[in-house]
């Protein structure tokens, strides 16, 4: 018996309940406005940047086009998660499908997977163009980025289909209730009444694989960015290295910190609440924040923006 009939037979239907983020919340009605709100920003920075990055000459790097993946994957990422639950307090209806769920929790766990991947892939990308500037455009050609880019989402839709249908076909008999805004791994392991300790442990061990490769690509290239760095003579040239690594740096720290603790502290240092705010960090802040910590404070990218709304001569005006 699969796990969808087993749920309709012992539970009285086919779905689970997210208790989400607004039962948590004092005044529910303002918190949605302000994710609805956060939402549209996060879809119109991506969005943007994607078109601006497509359709500007001088955006048309290696470095640009991984930003214009990290979008798309902050697109959908957001979009998996928040009009479910945007659309459950409008609605008054907090339930999901089996289905719906499974669905939810593949696309998560793809894009999370290939987010790792593609941030270990930028650091390459960086540590070629500090360290190896003239062989560059032949080391990182068009083909070679593409083959990144879908090897991260290969590589990520493999944590996909490895996690998801083994969670999804635990019995549930405890609870239909998950304290949590979205199919998240844990919180619906949590809702099983068979022994999930050695699936905890694989879990484990798979999210410390998923981890440890990106961040031994990540440390082992800033480490040899920043002797490059170091014996660089121009001070431009060192400030507009640092300018550029930081910003990725900052994103590596605020998703990586996030994903170690979800998937990795034990569930002692575990809490609903705790995991509630952490998962709305990285869902839902991080894919409105990336666009403004990488590019839109980018000289290139503002001129590419006001060459689009054509107005850089109005500025010229306004000057003199």
């Amino acid at each position: 018996m699969d796990n969808i009939t087993w749920i309709a037979n012992h539970t009285g239907g086919p779905y689970f309940v997210l208790l989400g983020l607004f039962s948590q919340s004092k005044h529910p009605a303002l918190l949605c406005v302000v994710i609805f709100i956060v939402f549209l920003m996060a879809l119109s920075g991506n969005a943007v940047l994607i078109l601006l990055i497509h359709s500007d000459p001088q955006l048309c790097t290696p470095m640009y086009f991984f930003i214009s993946q990290l979008s798309l994957m902050d697109m959908v990422y957001i979009s998996t998660t928040v009009p479910k639950m945007l659309m459950d307090q409008v609605t008054g209806v907090n339930e999901i499908s089996a289905p719906e769920c499974g669905m939810q929790m593949f696309l998560y766990l793809t894009l999370v997977g290939s987010e790792f991947f593609l941030l270990a892939a930028m650091a390459y990308d960086r540590y070629m163009a500090i360290c190896h500037p003239l062989h560059y455009p032949v080391l990182m050609n068009h083909r070679v980025c593409l083959f990144l880019a879908s090897g991260c989402w290969f590589l990520g839709s493999v944590d996909g289909f490895m996690l998801t249908p083994i969670t999804m076909t635990f019995p549930y008999c405890r609870s239909r209730e998950i304290h949590h805004f979205f199919c998240e791994v844990p919180a619906v392991t949590m809702l099983s009444c068979s022994d999930t300790s050695l699936y905890e442990t694989l879990m484990y061990l798979c999210c410390v694989l998923m981890l440890l490769i990106p961040v031994t690509v990540i440390s082992s290239s800033y480490s040899f960015i920043l002797l490059t760095i170091h014996r660089m003579r121009s001070a431009e040239g060192r400030k507009k290295a640092f300018a550029t690594c930081s910003s990725h740096m900052t994103v590596v720290i605020l998703f990586y910190g996030a994903a170690i603790y979800t998937y990795m502290l034990p569930s002692s240092y575990h809490t609903p609440e705790k995991d509630m705010m952490v998962s709305v960090f990285y869902t839902i802040l991080t894919p409105v924040l990336n666009p403004f910590i990488y590019s839109f404070r980018n000289k290139d990218v503002m001129g590419a923006l006001k060459k689009m709304l054509n107005v850089g001569p109005i500025f010229q005006e306004t000057i003199k």
